[in-house]
Protein backbone atom coordinates (compact mmCIF):
# COMPACT_ATOMS: atom_id res chain seq x y z
CA UNK A 1 0.00 0.00 0.00
CA UNK A 2 1.42 2.88 -1.19
CA UNK A 3 2.26 6.13 1.92
CA UNK A 4 -0.19 9.13 1.96
CA UNK A 5 2.15 10.76 3.99
CA UNK A 6 5.98 11.11 4.22
CA UNK A 7 8.36 13.20 5.98
CA UNK A 8 11.76 13.50 6.16
CA UNK A 9 14.15 14.66 8.75
CA UNK A 10 16.10 17.33 7.21
CA UNK A 11 18.69 19.89 7.51
CA UNK A 12 18.41 23.36 8.64
CA UNK A 13 18.24 25.31 4.90
CA UNK A 14 19.85 28.91 4.43
CA UNK A 15 16.96 31.38 3.30
CA UNK A 16 16.50 35.28 2.23
CA UNK A 17 13.02 36.46 2.93
CA UNK A 18 12.20 39.36 0.05
CA UNK A 19 9.13 41.14 1.78
CA UNK A 20 7.28 43.74 -0.70
CA UNK A 21 5.74 46.61 1.29
CA UNK A 22 2.28 48.40 1.20
CA UNK A 23 2.32 52.13 2.04
CA UNK A 24 1.42 52.66 5.87
CA UNK A 25 2.39 48.43 6.49
CA UNK A 26 3.68 47.54 9.48
CA UNK A 27 6.98 46.42 8.28
CA UNK A 28 8.12 44.82 11.87
CA UNK A 29 5.06 43.10 12.13
CA UNK A 30 5.58 41.02 8.58
CA UNK A 31 9.18 40.29 9.20
CA UNK A 32 7.96 39.18 12.17
CA UNK A 33 5.73 37.30 10.86
CA UNK A 34 7.03 35.75 7.96
CA UNK A 35 10.59 34.96 10.53
CA UNK A 36 8.24 32.76 12.69
CA UNK A 37 6.71 30.91 9.58
CA UNK A 38 10.59 29.97 8.41
CA UNK A 39 11.46 28.75 11.52
CA UNK A 40 8.58 26.47 11.82
CA UNK A 41 9.49 25.29 8.34
CA UNK A 42 13.25 24.79 9.52
CA UNK A 43 14.21 27.40 7.56
CA UNK A 44 17.13 29.86 9.11
CA UNK A 45 16.67 33.83 7.67
CA UNK A 46 20.12 35.20 6.47
CA UNK A 47 19.11 38.31 5.82
CA UNK A 48 15.74 40.11 4.90
CA UNK A 49 15.19 42.55 1.62
CA UNK A 50 11.98 44.93 1.06
CA UNK A 51 10.92 47.02 -1.91
CA UNK A 52 7.88 49.30 -2.21
CA UNK A 53 4.86 47.30 -4.19
CA UNK A 54 4.37 49.93 -6.03
CA UNK A 55 8.03 48.99 -7.94
CA UNK A 56 7.12 45.30 -8.39
CA UNK A 57 8.80 44.06 -11.98
CA UNK A 58 5.92 41.63 -13.44
CA UNK A 59 8.78 39.03 -14.72
CA UNK A 60 10.21 38.43 -10.92
CA UNK A 61 8.39 40.65 -8.91
CA UNK A 62 11.32 41.90 -7.39
CA UNK A 63 12.97 45.57 -9.25
CA UNK A 64 15.90 44.78 -11.31
CA UNK A 65 18.37 46.22 -8.83
CA UNK A 66 17.01 44.61 -6.14
CA UNK A 67 17.47 41.55 -8.02
CA UNK A 68 21.29 42.11 -8.58
CA UNK A 69 21.58 42.69 -4.51
CA UNK A 70 19.90 39.70 -3.82
CA UNK A 71 21.61 37.60 -6.30
CA UNK A 72 25.15 38.80 -4.70
CA UNK A 73 24.04 37.72 -1.34
CA UNK A 74 22.46 34.55 -2.54
CA UNK A 75 26.33 33.43 -3.56
CA UNK A 76 28.70 35.25 -1.20
CA UNK A 77 26.99 33.31 1.30
CA UNK A 78 25.84 30.41 0.29
CA UNK A 79 21.83 30.74 0.61
CA UNK A 80 19.85 27.96 -0.27
CA UNK A 81 16.32 29.29 -0.72
CA UNK A 82 14.50 32.77 -1.19
CA UNK A 83 11.47 33.08 0.37
CA UNK A 84 8.62 35.68 -0.90
CA UNK A 85 6.17 37.01 0.98
CA UNK A 86 4.01 37.55 -1.57
CA UNK A 87 1.63 35.35 -3.75
CA UNK A 88 3.64 34.26 -7.15
CA UNK A 89 2.97 33.03 -10.41
CA UNK A 90 4.25 29.71 -11.66
CA UNK A 91 6.31 31.83 -13.90
CA UNK A 92 7.36 34.00 -11.42
CA UNK A 93 8.67 31.07 -9.17
CA UNK A 94 10.50 29.97 -12.54
CA UNK A 95 12.30 33.15 -13.22
CA UNK A 96 13.64 33.63 -9.54
CA UNK A 97 14.85 29.99 -9.58
CA UNK A 98 16.88 30.73 -12.59
CA UNK A 99 17.83 33.76 -12.20
CA UNK A 100 19.39 32.62 -8.71
CA UNK A 101 19.73 29.45 -8.79
CA UNK A 102 18.40 28.64 -5.70
CA UNK A 103 14.81 27.31 -4.79
CA UNK A 104 12.32 29.61 -4.69
CA UNK A 105 8.97 29.49 -2.51
CA UNK A 106 6.25 32.07 -2.42
CA UNK A 107 4.07 32.78 1.27
CA UNK A 108 1.65 30.27 -0.22
CA UNK A 109 3.80 26.99 -0.53
CA UNK A 110 5.92 27.93 2.62
CA UNK A 111 2.38 28.05 5.01
CA UNK A 112 1.29 24.55 2.53
CA UNK A 113 4.32 23.31 3.30
CA UNK A 114 3.97 23.65 7.20
CA UNK A 115 0.70 22.35 7.24
CA UNK A 116 2.21 19.48 5.41
CA UNK A 117 4.81 18.57 8.13
CA UNK A 118 2.43 19.06 10.91
CA UNK A 119 -0.38 16.56 9.21
CA UNK A 120 -0.77 13.83 11.33
CA UNK A 121 -4.53 12.35 10.92
CA UNK A 122 -5.81 10.87 7.59
CA UNK A 123 -8.34 14.54 7.42
CA UNK A 124 -5.37 16.66 8.06
CA UNK A 125 -3.26 14.96 5.27
CA UNK A 126 -6.62 14.95 2.60
CA UNK A 127 -6.94 18.54 3.41
CA UNK A 128 -2.98 19.53 2.78
CA UNK A 129 -2.94 17.36 -0.49
CA UNK A 130 -5.82 18.89 -2.09
CA UNK A 131 -4.38 22.53 -0.97
CA UNK A 132 -0.37 20.98 -2.64
CA UNK A 133 -2.38 20.10 -5.84
CA UNK A 134 -4.74 23.05 -6.18
CA UNK A 135 -1.45 25.62 -5.96
CA UNK A 136 0.54 23.51 -7.99
CA UNK A 137 -2.43 23.16 -10.80
CA UNK A 138 -2.63 26.80 -11.19
CA UNK A 139 0.76 26.99 -12.11
CA UNK A 140 1.34 23.93 -13.68
CA UNK A 141 1.90 25.00 -17.57
CA UNK A 142 4.68 27.73 -16.36
CA UNK A 143 6.52 25.66 -13.79
CA UNK A 144 7.34 22.86 -16.03
CA UNK A 145 10.65 22.05 -16.85
CA UNK A 146 11.88 24.02 -13.89
CA UNK A 147 14.19 22.98 -11.27
CA UNK A 148 14.70 22.99 -7.42
CA UNK A 149 11.39 23.46 -6.08
CA UNK A 150 9.90 19.96 -6.79
CA UNK A 151 11.39 16.65 -6.51
CA UNK A 152 13.69 16.82 -3.97
CA UNK A 153 14.18 17.51 -0.27
CA UNK A 154 13.63 20.11 1.90
CA UNK A 155 11.30 23.05 2.47
CA UNK A 156 8.36 22.87 -0.12
CA UNK A 157 9.01 19.08 -1.04
CA UNK A 158 7.17 17.70 2.13
CA UNK A 159 4.10 15.93 2.47
CA UNK A 160 1.48 14.03 1.65
CA UNK A 161 2.20 11.84 -1.78
CA UNK A 162 5.23 10.76 -3.60
CA UNK A 163 8.57 12.43 -2.57
CA UNK A 164 8.58 13.34 -6.12
CA UNK A 165 5.56 15.14 -7.03
CA UNK A 166 4.83 14.79 -10.84
CA UNK A 167 4.00 18.02 -12.84
CA UNK A 168 0.81 16.12 -14.90
CA UNK A 169 -2.05 18.25 -15.08
CA UNK A 170 -4.75 15.35 -15.70
CA UNK A 171 -3.06 13.24 -12.88
CA UNK A 172 -3.91 16.31 -10.60
CA UNK A 173 -7.43 16.54 -11.37
CA UNK A 174 -8.35 13.25 -11.10
CA UNK A 175 -6.34 13.23 -7.71
CA UNK A 176 -8.46 16.34 -6.49
CA UNK A 177 -11.69 15.18 -7.39
CA UNK A 178 -11.01 12.17 -5.21
CA UNK A 179 -9.39 14.63 -2.62
CA UNK A 180 -12.70 16.63 -3.01
CA UNK A 181 -14.79 13.23 -2.48
CA UNK A 182 -13.07 12.61 0.76
CA UNK A 183 -13.66 15.38 2.25
CA UNK A 184 -17.25 15.89 1.33
CA UNK A 185 -17.37 12.43 3.35
CA UNK A 186 -15.81 13.86 6.53
CA UNK A 187 -17.77 16.62 6.21
CA UNK A 188 -21.30 14.79 5.92
CA UNK A 189 -20.37 12.37 8.85
CA UNK A 190 -19.43 15.85 10.82
CA UNK A 191 -23.00 17.18 9.76
CA UNK A 192 -24.84 14.02 11.35
CA UNK A 193 -22.76 14.44 14.90
CA UNK A 194 -23.91 18.05 15.15
CA UNK A 195 -26.82 17.50 14.25
CA UNK A 196 -27.29 14.08 17.08
CA UNK A 197 -25.43 16.85 19.49
CA UNK A 198 -27.79 19.74 19.09
CA UNK A 199 -30.97 17.77 19.11
CA UNK A 200 -29.16 16.24 22.74
CA UNK A 201 -29.17 19.96 23.49
CA UNK A 202 -25.45 19.46 24.22
CA UNK A 203 -23.29 22.98 23.50
CA UNK A 204 -20.64 23.38 21.27
CA UNK A 205 -17.30 25.58 22.35
CA UNK A 206 -14.38 25.75 19.78
CA UNK A 207 -10.71 26.87 21.02
CA UNK A 208 -9.58 29.62 17.81
CA UNK A 209 -7.03 31.97 17.52
CA UNK A 210 -3.69 33.38 16.12
CA UNK A 211 -1.76 30.11 15.73
CA UNK A 212 0.87 29.44 18.34
CA UNK A 213 -1.27 31.46 21.11
CA UNK A 214 -1.41 28.70 23.57
CA UNK A 215 -4.66 26.89 22.57
CA UNK A 216 -3.72 23.42 22.31
CA UNK A 217 -2.15 23.83 26.46
CA UNK A 218 -5.26 25.61 27.36
CA UNK A 219 -7.34 22.30 25.64
CA UNK A 220 -5.40 20.04 27.84
CA UNK A 221 -6.00 22.58 30.49
CA UNK A 222 -9.96 22.40 30.31
CA UNK A 223 -10.45 19.06 29.41
CA UNK A 224 -7.36 17.49 31.40
CA UNK A 225 -6.18 16.00 27.63
CA UNK A 226 -2.53 15.37 26.47
CA UNK A 227 -2.89 16.56 22.60
CA UNK A 228 0.04 17.54 20.62
CA UNK A 229 1.77 20.86 22.06
CA UNK A 230 5.00 22.53 20.52
CA UNK A 231 6.48 26.04 20.10
CA UNK A 232 5.74 26.67 16.62
CA UNK A 233 3.78 27.76 13.93
CA UNK A 234 0.75 25.56 13.26
CA UNK A 235 1.93 22.78 15.51
CA UNK A 236 -1.72 21.52 15.54
CA UNK A 237 -3.71 21.23 12.38
CA UNK A 238 -5.92 18.39 13.49
CA UNK A 239 -9.69 19.35 15.12
CA UNK A 240 -9.60 17.51 18.51
CA UNK A 241 -13.04 17.44 20.28
CA UNK A 242 -13.41 16.47 24.08
CA UNK A 243 -16.28 16.61 26.93
CA UNK A 244 -15.83 19.58 29.28
CA UNK A 245 -17.97 19.35 32.49
CA UNK A 246 -19.43 22.79 33.60
CA UNK A 247 -20.65 20.95 37.04
CA UNK A 248 -24.28 19.85 38.51
CA UNK A 249 -24.07 17.21 35.71
CA UNK A 250 -23.86 19.08 32.43
CA UNK A 251 -20.89 19.52 29.68
CA UNK A 252 -20.12 20.88 26.77
CA UNK A 253 -17.96 19.90 23.66
CA UNK A 254 -14.74 21.62 23.29
CA UNK A 255 -13.06 21.82 19.95
CA UNK A 256 -9.56 22.22 19.54
CA UNK A 257 -9.04 23.54 15.44
CA UNK A 258 -6.37 25.11 13.31
CA UNK A 259 -4.38 28.45 14.06
CA UNK A 260 -4.74 31.30 12.17
CA UNK A 261 -2.94 33.86 10.58
CA UNK A 262 -3.06 37.18 8.52
CA UNK A 263 -3.16 36.38 4.65
CA UNK A 264 -4.41 32.64 5.15
CA UNK A 265 -3.99 31.12 1.69
CA UNK A 266 -7.21 30.47 0.16
CA UNK A 267 -6.19 27.14 -1.25
CA UNK A 268 -5.87 26.24 2.84
CA UNK A 269 -9.15 27.84 3.24
CA UNK A 270 -10.51 26.11 1.29
CA UNK A 271 -9.29 22.42 2.02
CA UNK A 272 -10.15 22.69 5.22
CA UNK A 273 -13.14 23.48 5.04
CA UNK A 274 -14.73 20.58 6.87
CA UNK A 275 -12.37 21.85 10.33
CA UNK A 276 -13.70 25.95 9.95
CA UNK A 277 -17.34 24.48 9.96
CA UNK A 278 -16.74 23.32 13.60
CA UNK A 279 -15.71 26.91 14.06
CA UNK A 280 -18.78 28.37 12.28
CA UNK A 281 -21.34 26.32 13.88
CA UNK A 282 -19.57 26.97 17.53
CA UNK A 283 -22.37 28.14 19.90
CA UNK A 284 -19.18 30.19 21.65
CA UNK A 285 -15.69 30.76 21.09
CA UNK A 286 -12.73 31.22 23.11
CA UNK A 287 -10.95 33.22 21.30
CA UNK A 288 -6.64 32.65 22.57
CA UNK A 289 -4.64 35.10 22.56
CA UNK A 290 -0.56 35.66 23.21
CA UNK A 291 -0.52 38.43 25.22
CA UNK A 292 3.40 38.60 25.77
CA UNK A 293 3.60 39.40 21.55
CA UNK A 294 4.06 42.77 21.06
CA UNK A 295 1.51 42.73 17.89
CA UNK A 296 -1.47 40.77 19.88
CA UNK A 297 -3.84 43.52 19.34
CA UNK A 298 -2.72 42.93 15.83
CA UNK A 299 -3.57 39.39 15.93
CA UNK A 300 -6.94 40.05 17.69
CA UNK A 301 -7.87 42.20 14.53
CA UNK A 302 -6.55 39.31 12.25
CA UNK A 303 -8.62 36.52 14.12
CA UNK A 304 -11.70 38.57 14.11
CA UNK A 305 -11.36 39.55 10.17
CA UNK A 306 -11.19 35.49 9.65
CA UNK A 307 -13.87 34.76 12.12
CA UNK A 308 -16.25 36.87 10.65
CA UNK A 309 -15.49 36.11 7.31
CA UNK A 310 -16.63 32.71 7.81
CA UNK A 311 -19.92 34.08 9.55
CA UNK A 312 -18.67 32.56 12.88
CA UNK A 313 -20.98 33.48 15.90
CA UNK A 314 -20.09 36.55 17.87
CA UNK A 315 -20.15 35.26 21.38
CA UNK A 316 -16.59 35.34 21.85
CA UNK A 317 -14.66 35.02 24.84
CA UNK A 318 -11.21 36.83 24.77
CA UNK A 319 -8.57 34.56 26.78
CA UNK A 320 -5.37 37.28 27.01
CA UNK A 321 -3.18 33.88 27.71
CA UNK A 322 1.10 34.17 28.87
CA UNK A 323 0.42 36.99 31.54
CA UNK A 324 2.88 35.52 33.35
CA UNK A 325 5.42 36.66 30.70
CA UNK A 326 3.90 40.30 31.16
CA UNK A 327 6.07 43.07 33.04
CA UNK A 328 3.34 45.23 33.44
CA UNK A 329 -0.31 45.54 33.44
CA UNK A 330 -2.28 45.35 30.15
CA UNK A 331 -6.10 47.18 29.27
CA UNK A 332 -9.03 44.65 29.58
CA UNK A 333 -11.95 45.06 27.39
CA UNK A 334 -15.34 44.06 28.27
CA UNK A 335 -15.35 39.82 27.34
CA UNK A 336 -11.41 39.63 27.92
CA UNK A 337 -9.90 37.91 30.95
CA UNK A 338 -6.21 37.76 31.62
CA UNK A 339 -4.56 34.41 31.98
CA UNK A 340 -1.76 32.04 32.01
CA UNK A 341 -2.02 28.34 31.19
CA UNK A 342 1.14 27.74 32.79
CA UNK A 343 0.19 28.73 36.67
CA UNK A 344 -3.76 28.13 35.49
CA UNK A 345 -4.45 31.81 36.91
CA UNK A 346 -7.60 32.58 36.41
CA UNK A 347 -8.56 29.36 35.76
CA UNK A 348 -11.49 28.88 37.79
CA UNK A 349 -12.88 32.60 36.47
CA UNK A 350 -12.68 31.40 32.97
CA UNK A 351 -14.82 28.08 33.47
CA UNK A 352 -17.54 30.12 35.10
CA UNK A 353 -17.56 32.90 32.34
CA UNK A 354 -17.36 29.53 29.76
CA UNK A 355 -20.83 28.62 31.80
CA UNK A 356 -22.50 31.55 32.22
CA UNK A 357 -22.13 32.40 28.13
CA UNK A 358 -23.47 29.03 27.04
CA UNK A 359 -26.72 29.83 29.83
CA UNK A 360 -27.51 33.13 28.17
Amino acid sequence: MKKMYETLNEEIEKAVVFCPIDKGADKDFQFAEIRRLCESANLEVAEFFYQDIKALNRRTIIGTGKLEEIKSFVKENGIDVLVVDFKLTGSQLKNLSDELGVKVLDRILLIIDIFACNAKSNEGKIEVKLAQNKYLLTRLSSMQGSQGRFGGAGVGMRGPGETKLELDRRKLEAEILTLKKEIEKIKNARAVNRNARIKAGIKSVVIGGYTNAGKSSLFNLLTRDEIYVQDKLFATLETTSRRMFLGENKYCILTDTVGFISKLPHELVESFASTLEEIKDADLIIHVVDVSDKNYKRNIEITNEILDDIHATKKRIIVLNKTDLLSGPIEVRENEIPFSVKKKYNLEKLKELIKKSLED
